[in-house]
């Protein structure tokens, strides 16, 4: 697997503020004029926590555990939504957050009330997942619904037999795999008529939910969507994530630049959940692929990561100097995911 070590975290600290993190940077700079959001420190947390497991980054890990948590809980509404933008000044520029905001927030205070090793900050996590988890049904777009998902499943390993995080959870998950009956056919193998952007992420929610609720429906469906996304963006062994610079709708042509890094990050957590879900080997080559993105191994051959940070995205021109946050932490995310799933398999090795 591609450089699979944890990665240094000198960026995403050069990022943060006694605030939180800073959404956008100049090069390696942090912009300030852009402010924060929700969006943004929700997956730091989750990178944050898996800093304080690794005895190199626990300090580290501890320190922006707490900024990124303090943040979340000024974030929430006392309905239990969440704010998403928050300026420079410290206000809040934003009556109410996105549903994009609201997944992702859930996504991040369920893999802290999972894995975070302080009772404290799991208590904190906890309540405001569960004053989240009443909008879940409501939350109109699949995305939306995928981020939610990762969190509650996460939760759910970690805390079996809760009714009310398993509910929420297929609640969460189930219209994703409704969506994929009812929309793909032998040639479009996908829950929606157009590919945009976090794809991977739809068949990681079906395949973790599925499997921790012992739903095959909902993992087969996973599956099946990985399978044919992999046949769409792996090209002779390279990753070629769909752009946003027109996305990919069915029967049209695929966009092939405007590459964000996190679609490499989903795919590698997409993949590495197949794996873990069925044992086959080539999820682990997949896995690999997608994580080489960041390495050089994509359309312009350019290496997107320098001291933890990764480069914002690829065009038809070169390739972005600017390292943002969502970029950052993609990448982050994917290299901890990697280097954990080595040392597994090395344990079972011996």
């Amino acid at each position: 697997m591609p450089n699979a070590r944890r990665p240094v975290l000198d960026h995403l600290v050069t990022m943060t503020d006694d605030v939180g993190m800073f959404q956008h940077a100049r090069f390696d700079i942090p912009n300030r004029s852009f402010g924060y959001c929700t969006d943004d420190v929700a997956r730091a947390l989750i990178v944050a926590i898996e800093a304080t497991r690794d005895r190199a980054t626990e300090q580290i890990g501890a320190k922006l555990v707490t900024t990124y948590l303090a943040f979340l809980f000024d974030a929430q509404l006392p309905d239990g939504w969440f704010h998403n933008f928050m300026g420079y000044d410290r206000r809040w520029q934003d009556h109410r957050g996105t549903h994009d905001s609201l997944g992702r927030a859930v996504w991040g205070l369920g893999h802290c009330v999972a894995r975070a090793p302080r009772d404290a900050w799991r208590r904190v996590a906890r309540e405001q997942l569960d004053a989240a988890i009443p909008h879940i049904g409501a939350l109109p777009h699949l995305r939306s619904r995928a981020y939610a998902a990762l969190g509650l499943a996460a939760v759910a390993v970690a805390e079996p037999g809760d009714a009310r995080i398993t509910d929420a959870l297929r609640v969460a998950a189930t219209p994703i795999a409704d969506a994929f009956r009812a929309t793909a056919t032998p040639g479009w193998q996908w829950c929606e008529d157009i590919m945009t952007y976090d794809n991977a992420r739809l068949c990681e929610a079906l395949i973790r939910a599925g499997t921790v609720l012992g739903d095959h429906a909902l993992l087969h469906a996973g599956l099946v969507m990985l399978d044919f996304y992999a046949s769409v963006v792996v090209e002779d062994g390279m990753f070629v994530p769909i752009g946003n610079d027109g996305w990919y709708p069915r029967g049209g042509k695929r966009a092939r630049f405007g590459q964000q890094p996190l679609e490499a990050a989903a795919l590698v957590s997409a993949a590495l959940a197949a794996l873990a879900a069925t044992g086959d080997a080539r999820y682990r080559s997949l896995a690999a692929v997608a994580g080489d993105w960041y390495f050089g191994r994509n359309t312009h051959g350019f290496l997107m990561v320098t001291n933890g940070g990764c480069r914002d995205g690829i065009d038809r021109n070169g390739v972005s100097p600017n390292m943002g946050a969502e970029s950052t932490l993609a990448y982050l995310m994917s290299a901890i995911s990697l280097a954990d799933s080595q040392q597994q398999a090395l344990r079972i090795a011996r």
